[in-house]
């Protein structure tokens, strides 16, 4: 989540981050547990977590299997009503989907243990099954992340680990494809990232300018998942990219929040109008990084590496116009 586009929504009093793929905030303390100074109780821990991930099973599933379906019925609640035994046909899609997901939210989860920052289990967020039946996840930081190299590896961690998932889960989608006669082809068209056009080139072969490919629903999953790695990495606020830009270029990183800004007002004008939304709260949360304790500490030479790295997940992941009608 990692929302839908895998948004990532963070609330600076309480710390509680919602993303589309989750990422935990710096120094941020969840204020209404500092009060109770108590562990939080099991249904938060344990049950509220679990329900949540069942539901999200639930309607990714659903969505999947509406996705494959070509029958009578109108809209996924009639289809859910009158052919509920399809249901099982949504397994490849959700089954992706959420192992993307997850491992995305897990990388964030096993480093903030790693470095001793409090955070909850994902919190996932079911969604209408008419598109891809989640919103994401959200993960609560329970105490403050105090160190600059905590927060870039908690930071970076949940990307990385959901595009190596999304890489693999694409791999298969693309060799499970179908290529059809682009004439032939109506609906919703998926903008394609560089990464999608040299593993398409590599793994199905050069197409002709009449041709198109239908994803296999993993590889739709593995192109949502490329999606929302790429919005969590834009380098603003407290998106997993803001994390990662402060933790390397300190509040250079707020310059280049401001730069991004104008980028997508652009591209909301000229390409997909879903970017309006996301300079919407880009601004309503803030383009800065709040600042950790120990900024002149430097990160090293590893984490510097791997901070390029992210970079360049961003760069081949990036679509300026994801989504179009034709």
């Amino acid at each position: 989540m990692d929302g839908l586009g895998r948004e990532e929504y963070r609330d600076r009093e309480n710390g509680t981050v919602l993303d589309v793929g989750e990422q935990p905030p710096p120094q941020i303390v969840d204020v209404t547990e500092d009060e109770d100074e108590g562990a939080p109780s099991f249904f938060s821990k344990w049950t509220l977590p679990i329900v949540l991930f069942l539901l999200t099973v639930f309607t990714t599933l659903w969505a999947g299997a509406y996705q494959t379906y070509n029958g009578p019925a109108r809209g996924p609640l009639n289809f859910l009503l009158t052919s509920p035994e399809l249901l099982w046909r949504g397994i490849p899609f959700a089954g992706a989907l959420l192992f993307i997901l997850t491992t995305h939210e897990l990388g964030h989860y096993v480093l903030s243990k790693i470095h001793r920052v409090p955070a909850s289990l994902p919190l996932f967020i079911p969604g209408p099954p008419y598109f891809i039946g989640t919103f994401g996840a959200i993960i609560r930081m329970r105490g403050p992340i105090l160190s600059r190299r905590a927060l870039f590896d908690i930071g970076v961690a949940g990307p990385l680990a959901g595009f190596v998932v999304a890489v693999a889960a694409l791999i298969v989608g693309l060799n499970l494809s179908t290529v059809v006669d682009r004439t032939a082809t109506l609906g919703l068209q998926l903008g394609e990232p560089l990464l999608l056009q040299f593993m398409s080139w590599l793994i199905i072969g050069p197409l002709p300018p009449e041709a198109d490919v239908v994803l296999h629903p993993i590889g739709f999953a593995a192109w949502f998942g490329l999606f929302v790695t790429s919005l969590n990495l834009l380098p603003i606020g407290q998106l997993d990219g803001g994390h990662v830009a402060y933790a390397l270029w300190g509040r250079r990183q707020r310059t280049m929040a401001l730069a991004f800004l104008p980028v997508l007002l652009a591209l909301g004008f000229f390409g997909w109008p879903g970017w309006f939304l996301w300079a919407f709260m880009a601004g309503l949360w803030g383009l800065g990084h709040p600042p950790v304790l120990d900024p002149h500490i430097p990160l090293g030479r590893n984490r510097t590496i791997v901070g390029w790295i992210a970079l360049a997940v961003f760069v081949v992941t990036f679509v300026p116009v994801p989504f179009s009608v034709h």
